[in-house]
């Protein structure tokens, strides 16, 4: 087993390049300051990766028992499979994949660029029950110079609708982004 003490992610770069250059994962960067378009704000050296694949991810967490999954089971924690599944998504239908990280006002799962509006759409993804509960992209809304027209909550929950400047939806409504 290596030894990760005094270790830096640039200690790691190429091993990080062979996994997205292989497809084997999915490269997500950080942005700090979201503007449209995203790719001229991707500033940041900061970046989170997913397993290429929805089906092996969900092998190495649930080996071949799929119930959580299949019965949406509310004490197992989905989070990872379905942020998983909105990365592939988003990158199947053509998005370069961002996430906005700010350490003062959190986290947003995934930022897209919306061409219609000439805006950034934040995508939070929740597995649990709280799904309309979500700090951080409520203060990402809230920042007038991101110019957010409006967010997508994806969840388990069955209906959607709309609530201020979010609209709450099925996680499987991202095929149609």
């Amino acid at each position: 087993m290596e030894e990760k003490r005094g270790k830096a992610s640039r200690d790691y770069e190429d091993d990080i390049e062979y996994l997205i250059s292989a497809g084997i994962a999915l490269e997500v960067r950080a942005i700090s300051n979201p503007t449209f378009p995203l790719i001229s704000s991707a500033k940041k050296i900061l970046l989170k990766l997913y397993l290429n694949d929805v089906g092996l991810l969900s092998y190495i967490l649930f080996r071949t028992n799929v119930t959580a999954i299949k019965d949406d089971q509310l004490g197992v924690n989905l989070g990872a499979v379905y942020e998983t599944v909105v990365a592939t998504e988003l990158q199947a239908h053509g998005h370069s994949l961002f996430y906005y990280d700010n350490k003062q006002k959190g986290e947003v799962d995934f930022l897209v660029d919306d061409y219609d509006s000439l805006s950034v759409l934040p995508i939070e993804v929740k597995s649990g029950k709280d799904y309309s509960t979500h700090r951080s992209l409520d203060r990402f809304i809230a920042n007038s110079d991101y110019k957010i027209k409006y967010a997508l909550v994806l969840s388990n929950e069955g209906a959607s609708n709309m609530e201020y400047n979010t609209k709450y939806l099925p996680i499987y409504y991202i095929m149609f982004l």
